[in-house]
């Protein structure tokens, strides 16, 4: 027993990791990415700018956690049925809560056609690059391309020597940097525009199972921070560098700080808060913003 204890606590440090992600979503889209779409509306007077940054550490994330379904499944059916038990009902409850409330509050500039609201029932409507319901389901696509990747690796290739196989993949993504062309369906389906901090998180959770070590994994990390450095900004690179120590410290058992219940508890509905928050939040500013002006 003395031995899971700590493992429980990084557990839950990973919720709180969770919650942390999705306060930084909620003020970015509150801030900066209202103000862009309502210019006109009032607004907090800051933003919160930093592109992807927030997303950054979910993805981190789901290459951690992704092992915590891989590691128990007994086929492709399995591995299908758990993550379409975990995403989907939450997807469709927020996906029809929040057309409900857009079309009772008339919010025209946030609707979309009826195509493409059908597609969006399928949960796939990134791959057809039809809009979405709401402008924060993109993640999804970048999401289900991974798992779809990772269950072809379970499958095909097996999990015992991940880490060569990581290194070609992080191949693949070179050469998308030597051919700045490559149809976009090309990089959605292979993951190649986020796959570094997929393989992050994925080296970290080698390491917290105790199938690794930091010393075996430290080139393939070397290897991923490389890949940013020498394909993205140098703010990104910051970002990959500083989510890397963090997952080392989660592993290491030095994020007690983070053991916070409201961010835990954040972090535990961070799912479907992300789904809910950002349109119907929109729609409850914009009302807001005419109560005040009348």
């Amino acid at each position: 027993m003395a031995g899971s204890s700590p493992k429980r606590a990084r557990l839950t440090e990973l919720d709180a990791l969770r919650g942390i992600g999705a306060l930084c979503v909620l003020i970015f889209h509150y801030s900066t990415r209202f103000h862009e779409l309502f210019p006109q509306a009032a607004h907090v007077p800051f933003s919160f700018p930093g592109g992807n940054y927030r997303v950054l550490l979910f993805f981190t994330i789901s290459g951690f956690s992704i092992f915590f379904t891989l590691d128990r499944i007994g086929s492709v059916g399995d591995f299908v049925v758990n993550r379409f038990a975990r995403l989907y009902p939450a997807y469709l409850v927020a996906m029809l809560v929040t057309l409900s409330i857009e079309y009772l509050a008339h919010a025209t500039q946030l609707l979309i056609g009826p195509g493409a609201i059908l597609a969006n029932f399928t949960m796939l409507q990134g791959f057809a690059f039809l809009p979405e319901v709401d402008g924060a389901y993109w993640t999804l696509t970048v999401e289900i391309a991974f798992y779809a990747c990772m269950i072809g690796l379970w499958k095909f290739a097996g999990l015992k020597h991940l880490e060569p196989l990581l290194l070609l993949w992080l191949g693949v993504r070179w050469l998308y940097a030597l051919w700045p062309d490559m149809p976009e369906r090309i990089i959605m389906l292979v993951v190649l525009r986020y796959l570094p901090f997929f393989i992050i998180g994925m080296l970290s959770y080698r390491v917290w199972a105790g199938r690794r070590s930091w010393r075996q994994q430290a080139p393939y990390a070397a290897l991923a921070l490389a890949s940013v450095a020498t394909m993205e900004t140098w703010d990104v690179t910051i970002v990959a560098c500083v989510l890397l120590a963090a997952f080392a410290a989660l592993i290491a058992g030095r994020l007690h700080i983070l053991r916070i219940r409201p961010l835990i508890w954040l972090g535990g509905i961070s799912y479907s808060f992300y789904l809910i928050h950002q349109h119907v939040g929109f729609v409850v500013m914009l009302e807001l913003a005419n109560t005040n002006l009348h």
